[in-house]
């Protein structure tokens, strides 16, 4: 078969809006520093207009991982809900300008696109406020059949698996892709959505997912054991799927087809920010994935996009992951 991608990513299509602020300003509002928590439409707004002047570009979990899959060189697509306006023209111009295909329509009704309000002290901390808006009303009718059936792999993003509608939006993603003979892969995206859905995602994992990739935290959440060893143990259990999991600078962990091996981490020279660093192991262990490289292979381009990422501020590669990657893979 032949494919117009290498993978296609469903998530949260949100804007992160950053600015520089200090202590006060955080004081004023009551926010907890170097946290992230959710908020109204209205404090989203309230928090925007005392704002600094800031920086507005496109995030979320699963479009960040496009967005790297891109740098690499490969072929990337996205389907992310956003609304008819300001913040929803930023996040299309961003992500097709980061060379991932984007299409979804805009809604002309409900809430307003979803943005993140990232506010930097001068310390480094960055303080998040975040709104989900447009983002929570994903449903079946926001997944592209045709780009699922054109995509080697389908990934869908964990944050995302909330309402009645996403789910539906999960499960009609699954069937497509598998009709076709595509793969599927979930990332779990935090510990505290694992806590919250844990039989669901076992659920989902047993009846569609192919290759699961997870932290620490979030490995151990859904197992429900006491240490990360318990937890590829059982993991080992269900080696007819893929498992990458990642330890920080411990490395990763990948289990399938009767083996698990450890991958340790690139070393690092310059640590800033660790924000998309999970998202950006996703990029290259999908892409080199999708290109059938071996799994250990697989893990270690992961590891090389994200000791990127976290060389400076923001959830996007600033250098071409494809010029690294030839660098370090030799």
């Amino acid at each position: 078969m032949s494919y117009s991608y290498d993978v296609a990513g469903l998530g949260n299509a949100i804007v992160d809006v950053i600015a520089r602020t200090d202590d006060a300003f955080l004081a004023r509002h009551g926010l907890a520093k170097g946290a992230m928590t959710l908020i109204s439409a209205e404090t989203a707004d309230r928090l925007y207009a005392d704002m600094e002047p800031a920086i507005e570009v496109s995030g979320g979990s699963a479009a960040n991982t496009m967005a790297g899959i891109a740098s690499l060189g490969g072929r990337a697509a996205y389907m992310g809900r956003v609304f008819a306006d300001q913040l929803g023209q930023v996040f299309r111009h961003d992500i097709r300008a980061a060379g991932v295909a984007f299409d979804t329509a805009a809604a002309s009704s409900g809430p307003p696109t979803a943005r993140c309000l990232v506010l930097v002290t001068p310390d480094a901390q960055r303080t998040m406020q975040t709104y989900l808006g447009a983002c929570v009303d994903f449903g079946p009718a926001d997944v592209a059949a045709s780009v699922v059936e054109a995509s080697r792999i389908v990934y869908l993003e964990g944050y995302l698996w909330d309402k009645p509608q996403a789910k539906e939006a999960f499960r009609k993603a699954v069937r497509v892709a598998h009709a076709n003979g595509n793969k599927v892969a979930l990332t779990l995206s935090d510990a505290f959505c694992v806590d919250r859905h844990r039989a669901e995602f076992r659920a989902l994992i047993e009846d569609g997912i192919d290759i699961v990739l997870a932290n620490e935290a979030e490995i151990v959440s859904l197992w429900q054991v006491g240490a990360i060893e318990d937890a590829i143990a059982a993991c080992q259990q269900h080696a007819d799927r893929i498992w990458a999991v990642t330890r920080s600078e411990k490395g990763s962990v990948v289990i399938g087809g009767g083996t698990c091996t450890h991958v340790p981490a690139e070393k690092i020279t310059r640590l800033v920010d660790t924000t998309g660093a999970g998202d950006l192991y996703a990029s290259g262990f999908l892409y080199a994935l999708s290109q059938a490289r071996p799994l250990a292979e697989c893990a270690r381009l992961g590891h090389v996009c994200a000791s990127e990422v976290i060389s400076h501020y923001g959830a996007r590669p600033e250098i071409s992951l494809k010029v690294l990657a030839a660098a370090r893979m030799k």
